[in-house]
């Protein structure tokens, strides 16, 4: 039984053609067995990048969308949403994460695949600016490339020669389950490490290999200890007087 049967009904050669990294529909997917989505809804799709994430939930749950991107161009991304039929329901917005235009409490969910490590490790992000554009009772979900443990250094022996700036983002699940915790803004409804991140990760490890000379194969293989990983978190908020 395929494991992704959302996926499925998707070519490969768009997914291919657009994917920014591990197969963004399958994140998605996962992400989703976490929450709850009913036509109707308002979601931000945080880091859409190519819009993938936003076009598939938009066409499974029928929600509305609100694709968020600070790299890709909203004129780039809109023509994708028309081509897929979406333009309807799916909104492309050129934001940066520290300053987003939507007013408190507009959302009734809020996620980001494959993005929010880029912005979210400050302390600061989740209470004062994520957890703000959900309402009470809204839910808030992320899947993200992290690991199994944490390092004092930062990272696993093994990937010492790959690692760089950017990557120091990368922690573990349940590193990232007390950043939101703590807050008490929300309650933890998922935090796990999917079951063979490598199996997701490779295909696109591959493609970004021969095509953009990326070294995500050799980052992969160097992983002998199976200390990378892809964790996804979903919450929800509390009401403002729990």
């Amino acid at each position: 039984m395929n494991k992704y049967p959302r996926t499925e009904k998707y070519e490969s050669e768009w997914i291919e053609e657009n994917w920014m990294g591990p197969n963004p529909l399958q994140l998605t997917e996962e992400l989703c067995t976490n929450m709850k989505f009913t036509s109707g809804m308002k979601v931000l799709d945080m880091g859409c990048g190519k819009g993938l994430t936003s076009i598939f939930l938009a066409k499974e749950f029928g929600v509305t969308v609100f694709a968020n991107d600070l790299w890709i161009d909203p004129t780039e991304n809109l023509e994708r949403f028309n081509e897929a039929g979406v333009s309807d329901k799916v909104f492309p917005i050129h934001a940066e994460a520290h300053a987003l235009p939507y007013a408190d409490s507009f959302f009734d969910a809020a996620i980001a695949v494959d993005s929010y490590h880029y912005f979210g490790t400050d302390e600061m992000y989740f209470p004062c600016t994520f957890s703000k554009l959900v309402k009470p009772g809204g839910q808030l979900g992320i899947i993200c490339p992290g690991l199994m443990k944490e390092y004092k250094r930062g990272y696993p022996e093994t990937h010492k020669s790959f690692w760089n700036e950017d990557m120091f983002s990368f922690h573990s699940a349940a590193w990232w389950k007390n950043l939101w915790e703590k807050t008490g803004i929300a309650d933890i409804t998922a935090c796990y490490n999917i079951p063979d991140p490598k199996s997701l990760w490779y295909p696109w490890a591959h493609w970004a290999k021969k095509h953009l000379g990326f070294n995500d194969v050799e980052f992969l293989n160097a992983d002998t200890g199976n200390q990378i990983t892809i964790f996804a978190m979903a919450a929800v908020k509390k009401n403002e007087y729990d």
